[in-house]
């Protein structure tokens, strides 16, 4: 297909990239070892912040295995981009779900960032992209502004963003304020195209490394990349003013974040030519699917409407089915924390909520929309995708 030889070769120029930085840094197995207690002078975890900015094409970068999920990532690099009295302003309509409760979006106070004053207005996004006049208008009429933007559709019926449509967007709003900030929600987005928002002059970046990045062999953590003002001050949010990224032990999983790193371009490829055959399987079947399997893809999501709970469960058993790791469990919708509704997931991962691997999940809501992602290998992501069918043909 000719869609697969173009990922194809997207992977090899990022894993071009990644190996040059490899080789420039002059990683080494010395730098595996890790560091316990304070984890000063760890020199494999330095290098390997060099490394991410150098592949993100980044001042700076901090890549750290404290960091407890891509939402606390998100939430450090906001920290690290704003002041009291700033305003944010997502020009992506609402932000991801967990997101909402850090900002404040909800009601939430303690602890958030319009605690410490920071405002927040939105700007809807129109035909599945950026409503761009819109967002120029917000910007132009508003003090101190941020301008936020998520690349993925997270729980939404929009379409992930190409680095192409992140860049003219900067450009356009920077000829309202050229000073004006602006941070993107990088998850699920590394290495689906040979450049990331970093290059084109967004002023910083943040992610999970139990998605793309990681490998599928990062047990943990996340990454910011960007300016290196707004990074060091990300990091005293992550430690505290006066610590920043001088601490923080690595615990002997350098080895995992730096073979994760060289192993995410192709990592990435197979997730994404896995998610080609589920777009391609289930719009046989019917089902309404974005984006479709002959399209170009900016992030490692598919999404398929199953119209009902009972099928939304059925898949979700099938994809645990065909999981290497709790195969045999069910899953059942929960209240999970951050979220307004019920949550289903199915996650037979190797690293626990791995979105790098074979996983689906979904809020328990009409019109049962599953957000399909992942795939270590795409011959064992299509088994869990054909398992997924199997157990939804036994819902009538």
């Amino acid at each position: 297909m000719e869609i697969f030889e173009h990922i194809s070769h997207v992977a090899e120029e990022n894993s071009k990239r990644v190996l040059e930085a490899f080789s420039r840094h002059r990683v080494s197995d010395t730098m595996f070892s890790g560091t316990t207690g304070y984890g000063y002078d760890d020199h494999g975890r330095d290098t390997l912040d060099k490394i991410y900015a150098d592949v993100f094409g980044a001042e700076d970068a901090l890549c750290r295995i404290q960091f407890v999920n891509g939402t606390h990532a998100l939430f450090c690099a906001l920290c690290g981009i704003t002041e009291p009295g700033d305003t944010i302003i997502s020009v992506t309509g609402a932000p991801y779900d967990t997101l909402c409760g850090a900002i404040g979006i909800n009601g939430a106070d303690h602890g958030t960032l319009a605690a410490c004053g920071i405002k927040y207005k939105e700007v809807a996004m129109r035909d599945g992209g950026i409503a761009i006049e819109a967002s120029e208008k917000a910007v132009a009429e508003t003090d101190c502004p941020v301008v936020y933007i998520q690349r993925s559709r997270g729980y939404g019926d929009r379409r992930a963003l190409s680095v192409d449509e992140i860049e003219k967007v900067v450009i356009r709003l920077r000829k309202i304020k050229p000073d004006l900030r602006i941070m993107v929600d990088n998850c699920y987005g590394e290495f689906c195209e040979t450049r990331e928002p970093t290059h084109v002059g967004v002023d910083i970046i943040a992610g999970s490394l139990i998605k793309n990045p990681g490998g599928g062999l990062a047990p943990t953590g996340g990454y910011i990349a960007g300016k290196s003002e707004y990074v060091n001050r990300a990091a005293e949010r992550l430690t505290v003013p006066g610590i920043g990224r001088e601490c923080g032990c690595t615990l002997g999983q350098n080895r995992l974040l730096y073979q994760g790193f060289f192993m995410a371009p192709h990592i990435v490829a197979q997730s994404l030519k896995t998610m080609i055959f589920a777009a391609k399987t289930f719009e046989d079947l019917g089902y309404e699917v974005s984006p479709k399997h002959t399209e170009q893809r900016y992030d490692i999501i598919q999404t398929i409407e199953l119209g009902s709970a009972e099928k939304l469960s059925a898949f979700c058993r099938g994809i645990q089915a065909g999981a290497p790791c709790d195969s045999f469990v069910t899953p059942e919708a929960w209240d999970m924390p951050g979220y307004e509704d019920p949550v289903i997931m199915a996650a037979g991962a190797f690293v626990q909520g791995s979105s790098i691997e074979l996983s689906a999940d979904a809020p328990m809501r009409p019109p049962y929309r599953v957000y399909l992602q992942g795939g270590l290998t795409y011959e064992s992501g299509k088994l869990g995708i054909l398992r997924a069918v199997e157990e939804m043909e036994k819902v009538k």
